[in-house]
């Protein structure tokens, strides 16, 4: 997977390779908006070779309207994939290319409209880069120094944070699991088997959650960015490869890339967040944006209606004790200026350029009310050259990787190493990678504070964080005389970093 490419995707760049939106502001929660008034007949008349798209439609939230709503998706010539009846949406494919405009004149609908640009039937294609591969060393392997994993030398990462610290004082429960929703987790990996937790994964492509053995899996070798991010989060401590985060906590997959595009549609992240919270899921990792589209607008009805259904699932995980975490991007936009260009969406067809008004447009997950957004930082505790920040956006930064900020390791690597499918480890960076740090520390702040809900673990993970403050020199990382972004705000909270670098070793102490 490509990611610091022409579409800034939001997950991680191999090697080689909020805004405060209030439900206020949304206005799209479930009762939020009164029912729109019935429509005229609608029509089902339908070319029997027609392209099938998919659809969200979100409804109020009682039995009634949506078995209303049911029979009007129907006459619409929709057909229901899933409907999740707790938070009000409903998966829907139809081949009715005026499906969108007849359902929201249907009685009881409150936003609704296509999830993606291009058919189902197409398959799409991703760009995929090559990350950078290690070989896997031994299970006998010892490690050079005492308490530490064979390969953990070459994590900078960990020592940036204090991890290596607090997994000596507490290295996470077992109670605990971190949600893992991306691109599949390879749970046969040795450093992530002995804390993988089946029972929480599923896969959730398409929009409907899969729970069969090996479901979660990704498909292809190259789909490696779940399995990376898993590792980062809680790989054990068993003198195998590397160590995560929070080695002792269990790690769940819960896949969400479509196996052929790898694109992140918003019917299967709105699986994978009720999902996510029915199992019990304590944490999630969100490291990706959901396509096809960068920032969706509430001036378009499709794209208003995948902000709804995302922020429903993603507010219903909230309220089931859910902590979510998302990467900020790659894109080194400022999410709190007055206007930002958007040349890559959307994703799944040609993209066309637009300039779209941060207030009003949205990347999702990370700039939904109450999810944790996560700038990237590097070896020097400097934003990552690529990271996404913003002040009053972004909430804390974490170790992503920097090509330009090169530790004093035996490789001399800035990216992140972790673990990769197929019993492999690779270097990655992204703001992918910084989430999975932030979600360990939160596991372990949710290990040492066990009864502390998704709100107050979010209270800590702030108050746990060390604030580098506003560089003093001009931000210029490739060193190529321009000034490539400004930080904004003071020591204890800014548009680089939020309210710090997240600190493993201080969440671990009562």
């Amino acid at each position: 997977m490509t990611h610091l490419r022409s579409r800034r995707r939001r997950l991680a760049a191999p090697v080689g390779l909020a805004l405060a939106l209030s439900t206020a502001t949304l206005g799209l929660l479930p009762g939020a908006a009164a029912a729109a008034p019935q429509g005229g007949e609608v029509s089902a008349q339908v070319a029997v070779d027609a392209p099938k798209l998919a659809y969200v439609v979100n409804t109020k939230v009682d039995a009634d309207t949506i078995a209303s709503v049911r029979k009007a998706i129907a006459a619409a010539g929709g057909t229901v994939v899933i409907a999740y009846e707790r938070i009000g949406v409903i998966v829907v494919h139809s081949a009715n290319p005026d499906f969108g405009k007849e359902i929201r004149k249907a009685r009881g609908v409150q936003s609704a409209g296509a999830t993606r640009t291009s058919p189902l039937e197409a398959a799409g294609t991703t760009e995929v880069g090559a990350p950078q591969y290690v070989d896997a060393p031994a299970a006998s392997t010892k490690a050079t120094a005492a308490d530490a994993e064979p390969m953990e030398a070459d994590q900078w990462d960990l020592r940036a944070i204090g991890a290596d610290k607090a997994a000596k004082i507490n290295p996470g429960s077992s109670k605990v699991t971190v949600g893992v929703i991306d691109t599949g987790v390879d749970d046969t990996h040795p450093d992530l088997a002995p804390n993988f937790s089946a029972s929480q994964s599923a896969s959730c492509v398409g929009g409907k959650p899969d729970t069969s053995p090996g479901a979660w899996r990704p498909e292809k070798p190259e789909h490696y960015h779940g399995t990376h991010v898993a590792g980062e989060i809680a790989a054990a401590r068993n003198n195998i490869g590397v160590a995560g985060v929070a080695p002792g906590v269990k790690v769940a997959g819960i896949k969400v890339a479509d196996p052929v595009s790898e694109l992140f549609y918003p019917e299967s992240v709105v699986c994978a967040f009720v999902f996510a919270a029915d199992k019990g899921i304590e944490v999630t990792n969100n490291s990706y944006y959901v396509d096809p589209w960068l920032y969706n607008c509430l001036n378009d009805p499709d794209q208003k209606a995948i902000v709804d259904a995302v922020n429903r699932a993603q507010l219903y995980a909230q309220r089931k004790g859910t902590l979510n975490l998302a990467s900020a991007g790659n894109s080194n936009h400022d999410l709190a200026s007055d206007a930002i260009v958007d040349d890559s969406s959307p994703d799944d067809s040609t993209p066309v350029e637009r300039t779209i008004d941060p207030s009003e447009c949205f990347d999702l997950p990370t700039q939904l009310p109450g999810v944790v957004t996560v700038s990237a930082s590097g070896d020097k505790n400097l934003k990552s050259y690529y990271s996404t920040y913003g002040k009053g956006v972004v909430d804390i930064a974490a170790p992503g990787g920097d090509k330009y900020q090169i530790p004093d390791t035996p490789s001399k690597n800035g990216r992140i190493l972790s673990t990769m499918p197929g019993n492999q480890y690779g270097w990655a960076q992204g703001t992918s990678m910084a989430s999975p740090h932030a979600a360990g520390v939160a596991a372990l702040l949710k290990s040492t504070h066990p009864k502390a809900d998704a709100a107050e673990l979010q209270r800590l993970l702030k108050v746990q964080a060390d604030n580098p403050g506003c560089p003093t020199e001009p931000y210029d990382p490739d060193g190529d005389g321009k000034v490539d972004a400004v930080c904004e705000g003071g020591d204890n909270l800014n548009g680089f970093y939020g309210f710090g670098i997240v600190d493993a070793l201080d969440a671990v102490r009562e």
